[in-house]
């Protein structure tokens, strides 16, 4: 159960009052480096409120990644568009590490790359070869596409990367051994009747394949959430909301690191 009543935002500014907010990085008695809410008084001033969330100056991007992951029409897509909705968009991205697979794909086989992108009966259509043409490609360089997504999605220049897809237990640990302090598993599950409503039908080769199973025997994530129900996205609200609240702090822990 996702918790209520976590912030969605979070100003490092306060100008419209006589104060001026920051942070900074003190040591504990237990001697752990912590950061610490500075108020101090200022001028008023009339100047707008500066989110912390907008900043493509990051030291070292990104801060957060947030790894999602579920089977067919469990709904991840739409959490993760939901998700970006919330946050500004010149923090956060999309990756998708099925992009550059299907915009290669598409080229070598001239089919319609922007349908391939989609939820649609296209896709399905070719799903089948295009996963036994990625694993060829896969065998050789198991972190190829992951590379060539985060270069096609330009992830570089944003802190909060959203990995849409997150397919196989490679990723997870590519992704690991990359960025081990910024990873955040979310894994988004939904009953076969719910995902049958959303029309998945069984299809061998494809939800038997290593693209559907892989993940199966991870037990632990960071965030497990039920999507089956079409109806009530209260439980989806909840769910962003608590995840802008994690990347509002992760970013404002990076920047009190940077400035100290």
């Amino acid at each position: 159960m996702v918790g209520m009543g976590l912030i969605a935002h979070l100003y490092v500014s306060l100008p419209v009052q006589p104060q001026r907010c920051y942070f900074r990085q003190v040591r504990g008695g237990d001697g752990i480096w912590r950061c610490e809410e500075v108020i101090e008084p200022q001028p008023s001033t009339s100047a707008p409120l500066t989110p912390a969330l907008s900043t493509h100056s990051m030291a070292s991007n990104p801060v957060l990644v947030l790894l999602f992951s579920g089977k067919r029409k469990s709904g991840k897509d739409h959490v993760t568009e939901l998700l970006q909705q919330r946050l500004d968009n010149n923090s956060s991205k999309i990756i998708r590490l099925s992009g550059p697979i299907k915009q290669q794909f598409a080229l070598d086989n001239d089919l319609d790359y922007s349908q391939l992108l989609t939820a649609s009966d296209y896709k399905e259509k070719y799903r089948s070869e295009m996963i036994v043409w990625s694993e060829a490609k896969r065998a050789i360089d198991k972190g190829y596409f992951i590379r060539a997504a985060i270069e096609m999605f330009e992830g570089d220049q944003y802190p909060v990367w959203i990995v849409s897809d997150m397919r196989r237990r490679s990723d997870l640990a590519w992704f690991r051994e990359h960025h081990p302090e910024a990873v955040y598993t979310v894994r988004i599950t939904a009953t076969e009747e719910a995902r049958k409503r959303r029309g998945w039908v069984f299809t061998p080769g494809v939800d038997d394949a290593e693209s559907e199973c892989d993940l199966d025997s991870v037990t632990v994530w960071d965030l497990e959430v039920d999507n089956s129900q079409d109806e009530d996205e209260g439980h989806l609200s909840s769910l962003c909301d608590s995840l802008v609240a994690l990347c509002s702090k992760r970013i404002a822990a990076a920047k009190c690191n940077a400035d100290g």
